[in-house]
């Protein structure tokens, strides 16, 4: 399982070097956007607003937008030196609570823990310590550069981390339109929805429950593969490596011709325009006798 993060817990004087392991995956099906017209992937590029050119990684910086249009920038070694100062401290168990105590509202994410090197003692205390006292630790961890608070507490005999949102990240449930403010039921409505309710009732058996749309999305997609009905993205054409270098050393070979005599060259015209000398003369040659035009 990769480690996504190591440090340790402690509480009171006792220090447990650990390693977080993401405890849940993403299984949702991601599909590519494709152009229509030749099957190729999209690309996406970061585009300034106002030069309307691609910007490249080093030229991009982070800043907080604290009013329409208005940013306070934030280099990279301020960020770095902030996450690093914050990531250095221990995890501290600042209390222990009721784990009812605490709305599901408020959970987020949940990561196992597992012992590092020289750990493992410690490890066994606190979670033997939790399991009988039936309480839950709240501590405060700096994961990718977020201080959360988290929660940890024994699953399966394992410890895990649940981080939690803090109270102003969770928005207010009077916030909500229109909630009834009263309950106008029947006592037979009430009734008859609390028998319901009982009716339906069970244990709790997670196996249980399938994602169906992700399994039929999953069938429809291996039922098109099995039938061939795939597309192949269309190859933008690269100029050959061969004919860029022949062309290349053909330049090479032009360019290292040597030049010609100015010289030879003007003789050459000078002696083109000369009268060719004459022939040596011979007896005249007797004309043949002209054709005679008959007429019609």
């Amino acid at each position: 399982m990769h480690t996504m993060w190591k440090g340790s817990i402690s509480f009171g004087l006792v220090n447990i070097p650990i390693k977080l392991h993401t405890a849940t995956e993403d299984k949702d099906i991601k599909l590519r956007t494709l152009h229509n017209k030749c099957h190729a992937p999209i690309k996406y590029e970061k585009i300034c607003t106002v030069c309307e050119e691609e910007v490249k990684p080093e030229d991009i910086v982070k800043a907080y937008e604290y009013t329409k249009g208005k940013f306070v920038v934030l280099d990279n070694e301020e960020l770095e030196k902030l996450r690093k100062e914050n990531e250095e401290k221990a995890v501290e168990i600042i209390d222990f609570v009721k784990i009812n105590e605490i709305d599901p509202i408020y959970f987020d994410r949940t990561y196992y823990m597992s012992p590092n090197e020289g750990g493992s003692k410690a490890y066994s205390l606190l979670r033997k310590a939790l399991q009988e006292s039936e309480k839950v630790g709240l501590a405060k961890i700096i994961i990718r550069s977020k201080e959360q608070l988290g929660v940890i507490r024994v699953y399966k005999n394992t410890l895990v981390m649940e981080t939690i949102h803090y109270p102003d990240e969770v928005r207010k449930a009077e916030d909500v339109p229109n909630v009834p403010a009263e309950d106008k039921v029947t006592d037979r409505e009430l009734e008859t929805a609390i028998l319901l309710i009982d009716q339906l009732t069970t244990t709790f058996e997670p196996e249980k429950y399938t994602d169906e749309y992700r399994n039929a999305l999953l069938e429809l997609i291996e039922s098109k593969r099995t039938g061939q009905e795939t597309v192949t993205a269309a190859t933008k054409e690269v100029a050959s490596n061969v004919t860029d270098l022949m062309a290349a050393l053909q330049a090479s070979i032009d360019r290292t011709k040597p030049a010609k005599p100015a010289a030879t060259s003007a003789l050459k015209t000078s002696t083109a325009d000369l009268p060719k000398p004459k022939k040596a003369t011979s007896a005249p040659r007797k004309k043949a006798p002209s054709k005679v035009k008959k007429e019609a």
